[in-house]
């Protein structure tokens, strides 16, 4: 059953909120950080990003980013950038997109729920971006960003959640520069702190939604924590982790696309022809097409938009892998046409989630990089869910969520 803990959050002053909330790390490359926080001295880049007060040809790995992260953090509390509750709290973290709100709870999950798959996955994750992130959980000896988690929805969580809401005044309320309004709520009441442990209790299962790499580096350093305590009795702040919980029926995942530099050495129309063993293939023109249904995709290349529809047998609609849309382009067209065998290092293909539009596909095929690119119809909760409980893994670059949740509302020290 699934641990939700109450915590000592850090947390920024109201006037600085919403210059001190930050993207992700791992959604903007160190050029972009550094612009995105430039004359914003708030800005949590400078401690998720630490490079962006180095020098610009230093390495991201070296430990001169790590212990610059450490410093910016230490800094941040100094100059009560960041201040610590002074009791153990819950939190509601909500999200405002195209006018649609989803409603998160912040608290700690445990570390042995990790280990033990009572958090399930559906992504595998690399050794190398863990380590990343394990060694800046490590130097600055806290979660700085919440990983991003979802469980099933239960009325008696949303009852709770919609009381505090409507009774209380949020405490950050702010709408970002993309135009995502983002709002924070403050849960300090034990009684209603314990209602959501106890109700979480009950609960079998939470999911990874976003946050798969930051996840395991919060966990495994837990555990590195827990192994070097030879007084180590379960209780320690290091045995939880920091994670945003929202129902999975607020969630809409997004559709995460492809892009490939090339046509393996075939012509547009031998490519097409090939295409017509697996797919219907119908020509739609200039105008943009968007797959409507699942294994309908969507193609640009040579200037065209085509639909591509799988035919019958070419999928499995009672395998949890075998019916999603991405194993069937990559059966049928990335590894046998395309010769993209392992889509997690080849070089010739590129991911775009779909927040950037269909326009961006035919962009980046127009300006000549790329040849040719596909548009997939989303994945759903129920897909994602299936596949974590069955044990199973979505191929690379599957599920994209928005909006992504701001980092530097509350920060977990791990002491």
């Amino acid at each position: 059953m699934a641990i939700l803990k109450a915590f000592r959050g850090w947390r920024p002053p109201q006037d600085i909120a919403a210059a001190l909330a930050s993207r992700p790390y791992d959604v903007l490359d160190s050029q972009e950080a550094r612009v995105e926080a430039e004359g914003n001295p708030y800005s949590l880049l400078h401690i998720i990003k630490p490079e962006i007060d180095l020098a610009v040809d230093v390495n991201l790995y070296s430990e001169a980013v790590y212990q610059k992260a450490r410093q910016n953090f230490d800094a941040f509390r100094d100059k009560k950038w960041l201040v610590q509750d002074e009791k153990e709290c819950l939190y509601i973290y909500a999200q405002t997109m195209n006018g649609k709100t989803q409603y998160g709870i912040v608290g700690c999950a445990g570390v042995e729920d990790y280990l033990n798959n009572v958090i399930k996955k559906h992504e595998l994750t690399r050794p190398d971006k863990e380590e990343d992130r394990m060694k800046h959980v490590r130097v600055t000896n806290a979660n700085m960003e919440p990983v991003f988690f979802s469980y099933p929805a239960n009325q008696q969580i949303d009852a709770i959640v919609a009381h505090v809401v409507k009774n209380n005044t949020a405490v950050y309320d702010f709408t970002a520069d993309d135009g995502f309004g983002h709002h924070f709520w403050v849960i300090d009441d034990a009684k209603v702190i314990q209602q959501l442990i106890d109700l979480f209790g009950k609960i079998p299962s939470t999911y990874v939604a976003d946050g798969h790499h930051r996840t395991a580096a919060a966990a495994l350093v837990g555990n590195e924590k827990k192994q070097a305590n030879p007084n180590h009795t379960g209780t320690e702040e290091y045995n939880f982790f920091l994670a945003v919980h929202f129902p999975d029926d607020q969630l809409t995942i997004i559709d995460y696309n492809r892009l490939v530099k090339d046509l393996n050495g075939l012509s547009e129309s031998e490519f097409l022809q090939k295409l017509e063993a697996g797919f219907v293939v119908e020509k739609k023109g200039k105008n943009q097409y968007r797959p409507n249904r699942l294994h309908n995709f969507a193609m640009y290349v040579g200037s065209n938009w085509y639909s591509l529809t799988a035919r019958e047998g070419t999928f499995n609609d009672h395998d949890p892998i075998g019916v999603l849309d991405v194993t069937i382009l990559t059966k049928l067209v990335l590894e046998p046409l395309l010769d993209i065998m392992d889509q997690r290092r080849s070089k010739r293909i590129d991911f775009v989630g779909g927040i950037r539009g269909l326009g961006e596909l035919s962009k980046r095929v127009d300006e000549g990089g790329m040849e040719v690119a596909f548009a997939l119809y989303p994945v759903s909760m129920k897909q994602l869910i299936d596949i974590a409980d069955s044990g199973n893994i979505m191929p690379p670059k599957t599920t994209w969520f928005e909006p992504k949740l701001r980092s530097g509302l509350v920060v977990h020290s791990l002491d």
